[in-house]
């Protein structure tokens, strides 16, 4: 069954044409909600979030920490029966987040995200330290976690020096065409 999606330049029309998520096709069956990893953890839960984007409540959904949360598993979808795609939605309302700077402060992920792609676009691949230096410098929680470094460093999970992985000039083309398709650069 396909929902028609009314016309206007409303917040929920505007997630719904970036998302192409079947927002509009939503039964608020809360299928979504009871398989999510993430909905103990979430302020607002999958299928709220749904609603309040087709609501047009915009403050509450860009600074809503489960868009950050989600971790794009699709096991929302999955378990629709109307196929609405709340990780793509998601995708949506992070870009749209990212551009006003309306960065949720309830968590720190998109903090990290953008030191894991700076990381991914330098380099190649994850350098675990200098992330975890960069992310520990941008939330100044500087001493958190400092306790595991040494047994860390014992075992060997992490190496002091970067390792590069060549193709830094495909990278940086990959990086420069997800910028010109609506991404901020990290």
């Amino acid at each position: 069954m396909r929902v028609t999606v009314p016309s206007g330049p409303d917040f929920a029309s505007e997630v719904e044409q970036m998302s192409h998520a079947g927002l509009w096709a939503c039964l608020q069956c809360q299928k979504c909600t009871a398989g999510c990893p993430v909905a103990g953890r979430a302020d607002v839960r999958a299928h709220e979030l749904v609603w309040l984007t087709r609501l047009g409540q915009r403050d509450e959904v860009l600074n809503s920490r489960m868009i950050w949360e989600c971790t794009s598993c699709q096991t929302c979808r999955t378990r629709c029966p109307q196929a609405v795609d709340i990780a793509a939605m998601n995708d949506a309302l992070r870009r749209m987040s990212r551009e006003g700077d309306a960065v949720c402060e309830k968590t720190t992920l998109p903090v990290f995200n953008d030191a894991f792609l700076r990381s991914v676009r330098r380099r190649g691949r994850v350098y675990e330290v200098g992330l975890m230096a960069a992310y520990k410098l941008r939330t100044l929680r500087l001493l958190e976690d400092m306790d595991q470094l040494p047994t860390m460093l014992i075992k060997r999970k992490l190496k002091l020096l970067p390792k590069n992985v060549p193709g830094r000039a495909e990278r940086k083309r990959l990086f420069s065409r997800a910028r010109a398709q609506g991404g901020k650069r990290p």
